[in-house]
């Protein structure tokens, strides 16, 4: 079948060896695995840093993100069968999404929403988890509540923040205020339900207070955590709740003591990579999303197509997200 592989780390995405076409050998479903034909996948950040070195030392194929066609189903398998169009995101220890065909665990897969294509389906996944997981679970915001209460998203245009603002505007009292640092990112966010946009880039204490703000309840911190720590702490409430996705080299913890400030980390992997007794929950989660999606109030958040999965356009699309600029999610289409 074919694929995209890497079969070194920490190629500069311009050099053509560092993401390349190949043929592999078609996998076979093991007791719990969907075999899914790819039709379409998505590019996110967790892909650029794997072929960067960052949480794998072997060579693999890349992606996570992915919706297709079921064909093959393993000998325990209840909740799909042969036929079923689903999307998901695939465990960060099996081989990726960038090829033919891909097997997953049924317990982390969902069934596509009817009202989208492969490709609008394949954008939502990854980010989806992750904002759902980050919001309800670690955050600990209830569904239908937060009123009165102030959700502030740092980097609310990419992929986990476009949703995150979706789900928390759709599902919750909250109000929203995104950061955005471009006059398209700010009209993105804003299409996709914030209340406020401030930019990031500029003192973002002030910008609160600008708004009639001294505090914000709850902080979804999406990039560049360790530059903007001191400003998160200062805009949370006493007893308020940071949660954080990316990846800084250091966080000095001390500073939430003063405050009572509580940190929660989130890693939609995390279920998939222990097999955790809950693991099933992001089926479940992908269920009611896809439900949520067909009645109309969560959108996709695809923000560019660009075009065949093939190791060219792969590179682009790495380029891309490497760059800090996209918006939404970029996806590729069909081999």
């Amino acid at each position: 079948m074919k694929a995209i592989t890497f079969t070194q780390h920490g190629l500069p995405i311009e050099d053509p060896q560092s993401l390349q076409d190949a043929e592999v050998p078609k996998p076979a479903p093991g007791p719990q695995d969907l075999l899914v034909e790819v039709r379409a996948v998505s590019v996110n950040p967790v892909d650029t840093k794997v072929r960067a070195g960052t949480f794998a030392k072997e060579p693999k194929i890349l992606g996570w993100d992915a919706a297709g066609i079921v064909r093959e189903v393993g000998c325990e398998v209840t909740l799909f069968q042969p036929g079923d169009e689903v999307f998901y995101a695939g465990s960060i220890v099996r081989p990726g999404t960038y090829s033919e065909f891909h097997l997953v665990d049924e317990r982390i897969v969902g069934r596509k929403p009817l009202t989208l294509s492969a490709a609008q389906a394949a954008a939502l996944p990854l980010t989806t988890i992750t904002a759902w997981e980050l919001l309800f679970e670690r955050l600990g915001v209830a569904e239908q509540s937060g009123e009165g209460e102030t959700l502030l998203i740092v980097g609310a245009s990419g992929g986990v923040g476009s949703m995150l603002v979706q789900l928390a505007r759709q599902l919750t009292g909250l109000t929203v205020i995104a950061t955005a640092s471009r006059p398209e990112t700010a009209d993105w966010v804003r299409q996709l339900g914030a209340h406020h946009v401030i930019d990031h880039h500029q003192p973002m204490p002030a910008q609160l207070q600008a708004l009639g703000l001294e505090s914000v309840s709850y902080i979804a911190s999406l990039t560049h955590t360790e530059i903007h720590f001191q400003q998160l702490v200062e805009m949370l409430r006493p007893q308020g709740r940071l949660g954080v996705i990316d990846d800084p080299q250091s966080l000095d913890v001390m500073p939430l003591k003063t405050k009572s400030l509580s940190l929660h980390w989130e890693l939609m992997f995390t279920r998939s990579l222990f097999e955790t007794p809950d693991m099933i929950n992001q089926h479940h989660l992908l269920n009611r999303v896809a439900s949520l999606i067909d009645e109309g109030l969560i959108q996709t958040t695809l923000g560019e197509h660009f075009g065949t999965i093939n190791a060219a356009n792969m590179r682009r699309a790495h380029a891309l997200v490497e760059s800090g600029k996209a918006k939404g999610k970029i996806v590729l289409e069909g081999f």
